[in-house]
């Protein structure tokens, strides 16, 4: 079974305002686990950067200039993740949100809904009124963040990726000893 572990930087949080995402980072899992496979792209949001949005994420108008567009990357993207790979998102409905209006502006099949599984409607389940954000998350998991000063897609994807497996039973959920 194969997994996208995915996250996106964006300008703000309404791309039917103007919107646009920064930056994709997105991790490939097999059966739960790593492969080492990911995908990493800064875009260009043919805007500026709002001062909100480079004070959290770091990522200046200079900086993006010369970046690729989201109409050059798009294939690439629908490529690495597949027709078919569920999408592991922490926060599933704003990332799809963009992902679909991007995917819409440069006329590419937008992606289901129900291909995303949401970790932070995920944590809610199990932790019903713990805190849910991926930094509560580390913390109660003891996974480590420390290198997560400003928010970066693909560092994100791949803290996401460890909390999804804790989420879901740890490294081995379907792991049990049995005889055949």
């Amino acid at each position: 079974m194969r997994e996208i572990v995915l996250d996106t930087e964006t300008t703000g949080f309404e791309p039917l305002e103007g919107d646009r995402i920064v930056e994709i980072g997105a991790v490939e899992l097999i059966n739960h686990m790593p492969t080492g496979r990911t995908y990493h792209q800064y875009i260009n949001p043919e805007r500026s950067m709002p001062r909100e949005a480079f004070e959290v994420h770091g990522l200046g108008d200079e900086f993006l200039a010369d970046k690729p567009k989201f109409a050059e990357i798009a294939q690439d993207f629908l490529d690495f993740i597949g027709p078919d790979s569920k999408l592991v998102i922490h926060n599933a409905s704003f990332d799809m949100k963009f992902l679909n209006a991007e995917l819409g502006w440069v006329k590419k099949p937008l992606l289901p809904n129900d291909r995303a599984i949401d970790t932070l409607m995920m944590a809610r389940r199990k932790f019903p009124g713990s805190p849910a954000s991926l930094d509560a998350l580390c913390r109660r998991f003891g996974i480590d963040n420390s290198s997560r000063t400003l928010h970066g897609a693909l560092l994100d994807s791949e803290i996401l990726a460890e909390v999804y497996l804790e989420l879901i039973g740890g490294r081995q959920p379907g792991f049990c000893l049995a005889i055949e």
